[in-house]
């Protein structure tokens, strides 16, 4: 199974050409913090109330897109889910780094160097198997096209999307208007009995308000 910043590295990247999609970067630093943090809430590493992010288990999990911020968390003082989204910000080219090798590594994507006279000049990375991708975009759209009740990580996957503007780069205007009422309902779904629910609500939260703080 992808982690969530695997799955958002799919999505913003373009089919055509391996190039990441025009998002602004601290859209997609975000993101990938806010990825990996919800990734350790569900793993229930993880717990925040209103004042503060709690550690429940510093056990590493072998996982090496979670395991050094779960460091961080553990080596750290006690803080609010805001500034662990803020500092986990700071890693973002580190997260993004090491999900591309993982997804290359897997056969998903392919790494390519583009050269003019022997220099160097950019980076991509074309799929391979478009299989993943689909998956992920699929997901993303059942959720927001249909009136069953989605999977806690497809909520989870279109809050994270929807908090960093990420929909707005992989909808259309029409596509995106007419799902928001959808968006607005799959925000407000109640995931009772889950033990990361409120770490989960809390994170995207302080996603949203971090990223708002930009946009205005």
């Amino acid at each position: 199974m992808l982690r969530f910043a695997e799955e958002i590295i799919l999505l913003l990247l373009n089919d055509d050409d391996g190039r990441f999609a025009r998002v602004p970067s601290w859209s997609m630093d975000y993101a990938l913090s806010g990825a990996v943090l919800m990734d350790l809430a569900l793993e229930n590493r993880i717990d925040t109330d209103l004042e503060k992010l709690v550690l429940v288990d510093s056990a590493p999990l072998d996982d090496s897109l979670l395991d050094p911020t779960l460091a961080d968390i553990s080596a750290g003082e006690e803080r609010n889910a805001r500034y662990w989204v803020e500092h986990t910000a700071n890693r973002a080219a580190e997260i993004r780094e090491e999900a591309l090798r993982r997804l290359v590594d897997t056969g998903i994507l392919e790494r390519r160097d583009d050269r003019f006279l022997w220099v160097f000049q950019s980076r991509r990375y074309p799929t391979v198997d478009g299989k993943a991708e689909r998956e992920v975009r699929l997901r993303l759209m059942g959720v927001l096209f249909s009136d069953e009740i989605p999977d806690p990580r497809d909520i989870v996957l279109l809050c994270l999307t929807d908090a960093c503007g990420i929909l707005r780069g992989i909808l259309s205007r029409r596509e995106l208007s007419n799902a928001a009422e959808r968006i607005e309902q799959v925000r407000k779904m109640d995931l009772v009995g889950q033990a990361t629910v409120q770490a989960i609500q809390d994170i995207e939260q302080f996603v949203a308000t971090s990223v708002q703080r930009h946009i205005y």
